[in-house]
């Protein structure tokens, strides 16, 4: 005797199970969702567990709850599952998308990246971050060594010469992080900074080794996103900073001074310009250890950055902005190229005034080699 289903006929009615419906009217519903549906019609109860209306019927459903398989199915918590999709991105949070950005970041980033000027470069509050470039130069030579700092303030002057060997190692760290968001609306984010600039007389062992300088910069920065162009150049990020520099030392060596700083940030392809005039917050003369220092380390500054391939040239250049006798700056030229993932090779070369606080009237050109962690980009 043949199974009732094997005689039946195709439009052939089955009996209805609790909720009256007939078998058949399921097994031809096509959709999934909705083919359940009938099944939990004709056993009596809802979609939702719920008992099935008067008559056994629900009507279609429009927004179907999701299927979950039963906990005897279900993967176990350790099998390993294939990622959303969102994850994979550049902006996502995935450990593919974090390998991306660790290559991308090799290579070069962008003041979006730098700066979190864009939704998918943020990264929120209290988080450090790279600011300045941050090396250390392990052969730095200059070619005329200051035994004799001197300054427009008598209590500034050093009469007797220093022990100072013309080769030296010198070495930079420079974080910041972002301490206020959107400040100004939707716009507008408040960081800290901080860099630390040291040279080390390590070569000089008659002096027992000494750190000849270190200077310190704190600052506080308000940055706001922009979007506008001139001659081609992006505009992405314009600020203003209040900016302390110092070496933190007794005098007459003690050199410091304080100021507000604005800057402009633009893009073109591989190229990054940063153009930053300032405002020297003005001391008593008497107490002023370093006067003249605008004349010499300059009253403005410009960046000039091209990246390629993990490949970075950058252009600092300083000025006066004043003419004659008081037309005095500097010009310093950094290439770093990869070596391995992250550490690059690096080359430094400066001539002009103000290679360190110490310095800031004293010129010199100074070739350094070293590694580099962090670039400009």
């Amino acid at each position: 005797m043949l199974p009732v289903f094997a005689s039946a006929a195709p439009d052939t009615v089955m009996p209805d199970g609790a909720g009256g419906r007939p078998v058949i009217d399921c097994v031809r519903i096509d959709d999934a969702l909705q083919r359940l549906a009938c099944y939990d019609s004709r056993e009596g109860r809802a979609a939702t567990g719920t008992p099935a209306p008067a008559g056994g019927r629900i009507p279609p459903l429009s927004n179907p709850p999701a299927v979950r398989p039963p906990p005897e199915l279900a993967p176990p918590a350790d099998t390993f599952q294939t990622p959303a999709l969102e994850t994979l991105l550049p902006g996502g949070s995935g450990p593919l998308a974090r390998a991306v950005q660790d290559v991308r970041r090799s290579l070069g980033t962008t003041l979006a990246d730098r700066w979190e000027l864009d939704d998918a470069t943020d990264r929120g509050r209290f988080l450090l971050r790279p600011y300045k470039p941050m090396y250390a130069i392990v052969g730095d030579w200059t070619s005329r060594t200051n035994r004799l700092p001197t300054s427009p303030n008598p209590n500034n002057r050093v009469t007797e010469p220093l022990p100072l060997r013309s080769a030296e190692a010198k070495f930079q760290v420079s974080l910041k992080t972002k301490v206020w968001e959107d400040f100004a609306g939707d716009n507008g984010d408040l960081w800290l900074g901080y860099t630390q600039t040291s040279y080390w007389q390590i070569y000089n062992g008659e002096a027992s080794r000494p750190f000849r300088e270190t200077n310190y910069e704190p600052e506080i920065m308000a940055v706001f996103r922009t979007r506008f162009s001139i001659l081609g150049w992006d505009g992405r990020m314009v600020g203003l900073s209040l900016n302390h520099q110092s070496n933190g030392r007794a005098e007459p060596l003690s050199r410091s001074w304080n100021r507000v700083i604005a800057q402009v940030g633009f893009e073109r392809r591989n190229w990054m310009l940063m153009i930053r005039p300032w405002w020297r917050i003005s001391e008593p003369r008497d107490t002023d250890d370093n006067p003249d220092i605008q004349d010499h380390l300059g009253r403005a500054d410009l960046l000039l950055v091209r990246k390629s391939e993990g490949h970075e040239l950058s252009l600092l250049a300083r000025h006066s902005l004043r003419s004659g006798s008081r037309s005095r700056g500097s010009l310093q030229i950094d290439y770093a190229f990869p070596i391995s993932s992250y550490l690059k090779a690096y080359l430094q070369v400066f001539n002009g005034y103000g290679a360190s606080l110490i310095d800031y009237n004293h010129r010199q050109t100074r070739i350094g080699l070293g590694i580099s962690l962090v670039q400009w980009l």
